[in-house]
């Protein structure tokens, strides 16, 4: 499975690169004005950052407008994924995306049929919400256990991006569901390397070394 962080802070990208396991960058909107940088600058130095994919998303509703940011995009940099949203205009805008060699990721996923239908017009990626499933009461990750059921009969190349994952059990399930990429905020990346027995664990040992006053 391939680790991205949602997120456009650069110091939180710069310490999850660090552990070697940083694969790509998912923003958003909110993300980027969360910052109160200027976009283009913004994503720009992430690229710089991670020499994988780095989603940005277009604002635009309608073809013609994503068309338009989707080419300024892309001149950012070569890594810049195009962020589109899964309605009938952004899966109009992702044929065209891909017919111009962009790459595309479809986001605001919430049902199979919608990801059968961007896999079927190209996209790259495709982001299931997870979390905001779980806001509802009901189990979002069945839907990547159905994507992943879909994409595997037809043999479907676009790469499944578990999104919206609130805390390190999503990162855990999407894995054993199949979803080819986990997106987090750096919370949830932070809290996969922690466990309790694990610092108790720690904690004892170097107890048991300063009592046995090893290294005098």
């Amino acid at each position: 499975m391939k680790f991205f962080l949602d997120t456009a802070n650069l110091d939180q990208i710069k310490a999850a690169r660090e552990l070697g396991v940083l694969d790509g960058i998912t923003t958003n909107p909110s993300l980027v004005a969360q910052e109160g940088r200027e976009f283009t600058s913004l994503i720009s130095e992430i690229c710089k950052l991670v020499p994988g994919p780095v989603s940005a998303e277009v604002t635009a509703t309608d073809c013609e407008g994503m068309l338009r940011e989707a080419r300024e995009l892309a001149k950012i940099a070569p890594n810049v994924v195009i962020k589109l949203p899964t309605i009938a205009e952004g899966v109009k805008a992702l044929v065209r995306c891909r017919a111009a060699g962009l790459n595309v990721n479809m986001t605001l996923c919430f049902q199979a049929s919608q990801a059968l239908i961007v896999a079927k017009a190209g996209a790259n990626y495709v982001s299931p919400f997870i979390g905001r499933f779980d806001d509802i009461s009901m189990p979002g990750m069945e839907v990547i256990h159905d994507i992943r059921q879909i994409y595997d009969n037809y043999g479907f190349k676009t790469e499944i991006l578990a999104a919206s994952l609130r805390h390190p059990l999503h990162v855990v399930e999407a894995a054993k569901a199949g979803a080819d990429v986990a997106t987090m905020p750096y919370a949830v990346f932070e809290k996969l390397l922690k466990h309790p027995l694990t610092d108790i664990g720690l904690e004892r040992f170097l107890a048991d070394w300063k009592k046995a006053g090893a290294g005098r």
